[in-house]
């Protein structure tokens, strides 16, 4: 069991994951090495990463909805495809190795940080909106893809929606970040569920946590709306570079 100086530490790391994973996504970045710092081995860490950081993309979620900055009917699409994509991925787990993933996934996010800071071009930047069954059918497509991502392997997921949903749909950057907490929300929910089932959810950490995920995610939901599309791409760009170097690490070191 954690000390209670643990625990402060760990609520702390809760907090400020909510308010990073709400405007860019990467959230896990905070938590996981916390949770594993404190002694967890990796199986209840990731359990209890998940059990708690539902709650901040909920409180994301709920803010950005009530900005008025989150597509009603796009919703009704990427929710259900983001849950499914998340349980096809975990099932998908048993087959392949997730470290199969690990090169893959660092090379995709060197180029998105090469894309997020070069200047965007002006063609990008005024691109007409895409028609509604068209976009439709590619928001479905990248819920189910990403939520897929998430259930298999996870780190960078809201980066990769945010990015995703910016240049293909041609969403900016606040709108994206609404849209993509549709799926993250969807993803960690199925991720919960089947982490509960096989007990390895630490309920005792993971609640408190969840409270100051939730407060974290109000904040950083909150500050999206307000810093706009600047405040969103600066932020993702952190976190890919964050993402970046973690990956870049453990792939070494593996």
């Amino acid at each position: 069991m954690v000390s209670l100086p643990e625990l402060a530490l760990l609520v702390a790391a809760a907090l400020g994951a909510g308010v990073v994973d709400a405007i860019a996504g990467g959230g896990g970045l905070v938590t996981l090495p916390v949770l594993l710092g404190v002694g967890l081995p990796p199986h209840l860490a990731l359990g209890t990463n998940k059990g708690q950081s539902v709650w901040g993309a909920a409180a994301a979620l709920f803010t950005f909805a009530r900005a008025r900055k989150l597509d009603g009917r796009r919703a009704r699409v990427t929710f259900p495809c983001g849950l499914v994509g998340s349980l096809a991925g975990a099932a998908l787990v048993l087959l392949v190795a997730p470290t199969v993933l690990r090169p893959v996934v660092l090379a995709l996010l060197v180029a998105v940080a090469v894309l997020l800071a070069l200047p965007r071009p002006a063609s990008r930047a005024d691109a007409p909106a895409v028609a509604p069954r068209r976009a439709a059918v590619l928001a479905a497509l990248i819920a189910f893809c990403i939520g897929a991502y998430d259930g298999f392997f996870g780190p960078g997921t809201g980066t990769f929606l945010i990015v995703a949903f910016n240049l293909v749909l041609h969403l900016p950057f606040t709108s994206a970040s609404a849209d993509a907490k549709v799926v993250n929300f969807a993803s960690n929910l199925a991720a919960v569920g089947i982490f509960a089932w096989r007990g390895v959810v630490l309920w005792e950490l993971a609640l408190p946590m969840a409270a100051a995920q939730f407060c974290g995610g109000i904040v950083g939901a909150r500050l999206a709306v307000r810093g706009g599309d600047r405040v969103v791409r600066a932020v993702v760009l952190v976190v890919v570079v964050a993402l970046v170097a973690r990956l870049g690490y453990d792939l070494a070191a593996g």
